[in-house]
């Protein structure tokens, strides 16, 4: 099989175009990575604690600061203003496409950015915090759909998990920047991390202007001349070459196939195989959150330091450091060792980690040597995530749904993420510190993460299927004929939507099971070689008379 990724050698065209665009949207993640990432440094900013707090001195060290109800509230306005922009992203999605979408989203985004820079005090830090998340929450649902319909499928989701390199790497540039200014003695402190992203959507906004709407939201819309245009530019293909005419009869007799079996309501969704991929996709996005990885980026730097870790700020840099460079292998794995075994190498080694973080804190927490065991089992933790739950959860999800219903439930899946994101950026304060009305978990909250890590290997083998080198179009065969996740890395695509089109009429309609037209259409096919033949033995004897 061989150790590299290689264009296989009977797709026509080149690869690059659709690779290189998809590369670029995944930039939107830095956006998403910067924003969640920066909060945690801001929080233990000495300037920001003086500047907003209301009187509260917090306890560990006696100075001014928010208190734990201030700071949960500020954390977590972000995901939930990302939770309602998540929801709000398939109506936009459908309505102005998936590139323009995109730019409307940045612009939200970008409000939010202001109202936080100009911010003097919690009100406007929230509000501005809020349309932030709601701008983010829009781009996370987007961008692995864009993806999704743009990228090849023997690369697709090596694709799709460059939005969470970009993540991390949003992430590791917050720490860094965060690390820079958090010394500075005036508004600087905060105003420079938070201003920086104004670049980021600059960067985005240009780059959506100048790329291709996807073919598969052109056929949703009936276009198809723009789809073709749209397919030949990712491909560099000629419009008419036969390779992109087939794949372009494929999507639009899959979605018209699809469409031919009912409607694409909200209501919908929850019905039939659909719901089952809904429930999933929900499922995975949810698990990926309660596995604790935003723990270590919202909160790490004030935990590490109230662990008492000397200079947690850098710490937190090498986290940032360990979660970019743990990413790229599992951009790799993706593809040569597939999404289930993937997402299960993941959950086992992070519950291990999580154990040994809570035991060596829970156990010996004042020894300078349980310091150097918490950072490096962290690190190690950190590893096992952005190799496989940070990446291919984006990938699943973005693969998982027919295109009639595709946005819709991306949506779904990552307000799913948000609404998870939000409940531990709210709650981990109150479970995690001291003082009334708080639990004081310290390092035992690991125990929590990491019981939910060994949830996520059952999850991984009862309900995720294996995806890998499918068309999005193969996928929605796959779920109608394997009715067991861990028999899925067996399946092997037979049915052409074209041929099932054409074949739809003899055998009784949008009633008929996927099974029972395919059937016919091979049938179709054997009838039509057999009577070539016997048109060809007539031509051979009328020959011989002659």
């Amino acid at each position: 099989m061989g150790i590299m990724i290689k264009k296989p050698a009977d797709v026509p065209g080149s690869a690059a175009p659709a690779i290189l665009i998809g590369l670029f949207v995944a930039f939107g993640g830095v956006l998403f990575g910067y924003d969640t990432g920066t909060i945690g440094g801001i929080l233990a900013m000495p300037y920001w604690r003086d500047t907003f707090s209301t009187g509260y001195r917090n306890p560990e060290d006696g100075k001014l600061d928010v208190t734990p109800s201030q700071s949960s509230t500020i954390v977590s306005l972000l995901s939930a203003g990302t939770f309602f922009g998540a929801l709000a992203a398939a109506p936009m999605a459908d309505l102005l496409g998936r590139r323009l979408g995109m730019v409307a989203s940045t612009g939200v985004f970008t409000l939010g950015v202001i109202l936080q820079t100009v911010a003097t005090s919690i009100p406007l830090f929230v509000a501005g915090r809020f349309w932030a998340g709601f701008g983010v929450g829009l781009i996370s649902a987007i961008i692995p759909l864009y993806q999704s319909e743009t990228a090849p499928k023997w690369i697709r989701g090596a694709v799709v998990g460059c939005y969470q390199l970009a993540i991390t790497i949003g992430l590791l540039i917050a720490a860094i920047v965060d690390n820079a200014t958090k010394d500075r003695n005036d508004t600087g402190s905060y105003r420079i991390p938070i201003a920086v992203q104004f670049a980021w959507a600059i960067i985005m906004v240009v780059g959506m202007l100048i790329l291709p709407e996807t073919p598969r939201y052109w056929i949703k819309r009936g276009k198809h001349a723009k789809a073709a245009k749209s397919l030949s530019r990712l491909r560099r293909l000629d419009i008419d070459h036969p390779a992109l005419v087939e794949e372009l009869a494929e999507v639009r007799a899959n979605h018209e196939y699809e469409m031919s079996l009912g409607k694409a309501s909200y209501l919908d969704i929850v019905k039939g195989t659909v719901g089952k991929r809904l429930a999933t996709g929900c499922l995975l996005q949810g698990l990926q959150q309660l596995t604790g990885v935003n723990f270590i980026f919202y909160y790490g730097t004030s935990f590490f330091n109230n662990a008492g870790i000397s200079n947690a700020f850098t710490v937190s840099v090498i986290t940032g450091v360990v979660n970019v460079c743990s990413t790229i292998p599992g951009l790799y794995l993706v593809e040569k060792w597939g999404r289930r075994p993937l997402l299960l190498f993941g959950a086992v080694g992070m519950f291990v980690c999580q154990y040994i973080v809570a035991i060596a804190g829970t156990v010996d927490p004042d020894n300078p040597a349980t310091n150097k065991v918490l950072i490096a089992f962290v690190c190690i933790y950190i590893f096992f995530f952005a190799s496989s739950w940070g990446p291919v959860a984006w990938v699943v999800t973005g693969e998982l749904f027919p295109l009639k219903v595709r946005a819709k439930c991306l949506s779904i899946t990552t307000a799913s993420n948000w609404l998870l994101n939000w409940a531990i950026a709210y709650a981990t304060p109150y479970m995690v510190n001291s003082g009334p009305g708080n639990a004081n978990l310290q390092s035992k909250v690991f125990f929590v993460w990491g019981t939910f890590c060994l949830v996520c290997c059952f999850f991984v083998w009862t309900l995720i299927y294996e995806t890998k080198g499918l068309s999005l179009e193969q996928v929605d065969e796959l779920y109608s004929k394997c009715t067991k996740a861990w028999k899925s890395k067996g399946f092997r695509p037979t049915v052409s939507y074209a041929e099932v089109q054409e074949a739809r009429g003899s055998v009784g309609g949008r009633h008929a099971s996927l099974a029972d037209i395919e059937a016919d259409a091979s049938r179709r096919r054997s009838v039509a070689h057999i009577d070539g033949k016997e048109q060809g033995y007539g031509g051979e004897k009328a020959a011989y008379e002659v």
